[in-house]
């Protein structure tokens, strides 16, 4: 993906007669990100800001690498604003049914699958995130209160 949206830039610079890195300044970079922001697909719609955020970020990695590497005397990406990618709730929630069959087919004959069966239903049963999950600690869990 950061290939397409480096080429994406790559042509987006050509029209405008950009030929070197050195020849990108953050004023031309934000006029880059506006492109985007008026941007349409092919049925009209704008782009998405996840889009936009996808098209963005390798920009700023690679402008990164070059001012390390010496290429450029500056980043010029350094303090460019990225669209923040929209936090979405989970589009397919399971029926009670299913959530059982997860849980039934969790062998907990082993030890892997105690601890299996353990992270399913407590992310079932708090709605806590998966990095909340990982991160978990037992001083997170009040046993007295029974409360995570």
């Amino acid at each position: 993906m950061p290939r397409v949206c480096l080429k994406t830039v790559y042509v987006w610079c050509e029209e405008r007669e950009l030929q070197q890195p050195q020849d990108i300044t953050k004023p031309i970079l934000e006029r880059y990100k506006r492109h985007l922001y008026y941007t349409r697909k092919s049925n009209g719609d704008p782009l998405s800001t996840g889009s936009q955020h996808t098209l963005l970020t390798p920009l700023k990695t690679f402008f990164r690498y070059l001012a390390k590497e010496n290429h450029i005397l500056y980043n010029p990406a350094s303090e460019l604003e990225i669209p923040k990618k929209p936090k979405r709730l989970p589009k397919a929630i399971l029926h009670q049914d299913e959530i059982n069959d997860v849980l039934n087919s969790i062998d907990i004959t082993t030890v892997s699958g105690v601890r299996d069966r353990a992270m399913i239903e407590t992310l079932y049963s708090t709605g806590m995130r998966r990095m909340e999950l990982v991160n978990l600690t037992i001083y997170d869990i009040d046993h007295r209160r029974g409360v995570i």
